[in-house]
């Protein structure tokens, strides 16, 4: 049996970290970075010194928003252009996983920045690709995981706070995903089986969320660095990043492919949706009620998603879940690692449950208020 387990070459977390970027691409021997910024990173993250010396030291692109394959070819034919030997990604998810794209494409060393913790994008070998109005498209797979993932807890920390939280859906999953692999002998992300490595990361990727989450959102919320945010900063990015590249993805991944199918829905974060989708996986196959209840309580306290409404589909109709369902059932697609049989209509009650149990949370927590 293969097993196989994939990791960035380096990963760094410390306050002020960013400003050792410098450093690290010359660790390469690299003198020429393409460096591909997110479109709020000029105006909200960096500063306009740091700036400055990042124009000096290489050629800098704001990304579009949105990690399409024309956006990528863009990219790599303007780096080719000015003959650079390195790539920087600054930025969210979708901002990374072009980078790490454009890397590949011109095989070369990438470093990585995310300014949120909002997604496990940062660690793997891996990129999301969207249509250009912002529709799943496909995974992409690289040969290589990220030289460099380079996570400056200060920047996470003036982040919004609704960013973290998305992460923490994001993460949340991991777990329940790496074990669904596990017990179907599913293949992870890197086309092995999981190693007791990546299902004990993903594990305790799991435990220090729900020790520590509220804690580390009050202190986004405040813009400080504490311990709690800097373990969710953690989770979030590296033991998410490795739990689900080397664990492997399951239900609640192949339902936020196929949410962003329907434009209600893309106002909403990609760990928002994977939130709903984890909810929506519990009652395709049948979690005892204690976790459920545990996890709907934890979204609560947090503010993850919990019904159709947290992600911009209140009254939808069956119809357009159907099309959802479509895509999410779509050959390849990750919801065929779970160890239970389902058939179309399954998923749909399953979706459909997971907004009334919220929902009858909700009520039962107003009706608490005022007893």
């Amino acid at each position: 049996m293969l097993k196989a387990v994939r990791f960035p070459g380096k990963y760094i977390q410390d306050y002020n970290a960013l400003y050792s970027v410098e450093d690290e691409i010359r660790v390469f021997g690299k003198e020429n970075p393409f460096i591909l910024c997110g479109p709020f990173v000029f105006k909200y993250v960096l500063d306009k010194t740091f700036i400055d010396n990042l124009m000096k030291i290489g050629t800098i692109k704001e990304f579009s928003g949105e990690c399409t394959d024309e956006e990528i070819d863009k990219c790599v034919s303007i780096a080719s252009k000015y003959k650079c030997d390195s790539i920087i990604g600054i930025g969210g998810g979708k901002t990374l996983d072009a980078a790490k794209a454009i890397a590949n494409a011109l095989d070369m060393p990438v470093i990585i920045v995310p300014t949120s913790a909002s997604t496990d994008a940062p660690c793997s070998a891996l990129s999301v690709i969207y249509t250009s109005d912002g529709k799943f498209k496909k995974y992409v797979f690289f040969k290589k995981n990220p030289d460099v993932v380079l996570v400056d807890s200060k920047i996470i920390s003036h982040a919004p706070a609704r960013l973290l939280v998305s992460g923490i859906g994001d993460a949340l999953a991991t777990w329940f995903e790496a074990e669904s692999c596990r017990i179907k002998y599913a293949k992870n992300m890197a086309g092995g089986f999981g190693t007791n490595v990546a299902f004990s990361i993903a594990k305790l990727c799991y435990e220090l969320l729900l020790k520590y989450g509220f804690q580390a959102k009050l202190a986004c919320e405040s813009k400080i660095v504490t311990p709690a945010l800097e373990h969710i900063i953690e989770a979030n990015i590296l033991l998410s990043g490795i739990g689900f590249e080397s664990g492997g993805l399951a239900a609640a991944h192949a339902i936020h492919d196929g949410l962003t199918m329907l434009p209600e829905t893309h106002n909403f974060f990609h760990g928002e949706k994977v939130a709903f989708g984890l909810l929506s996986s519990f009652f395709l196959t049948d979690k005892p009620i204690d976790v459920i209840d545990n996890i709907y309580n934890y979204y609560i306290t947090i503010g993850l998603p919990i019904s159709f409404k947290d992600i911009g589909l209140d009254g939808v109709d069956d119809k357009k879940l159907l099309e959802a369902i479509d895509y999410i059932c779509a050959e390849g697609e990750t919801i065929y690692n779970e160890s239970v049989p389902f058939d179309k209509i399954d998923l749909l009650s399953a979706l459909k449950m997971a907004d009334a149990y919220g929902k009858q949370k909700i009520s039962i927590n107003k009706e608490k208020l005022y007893e």
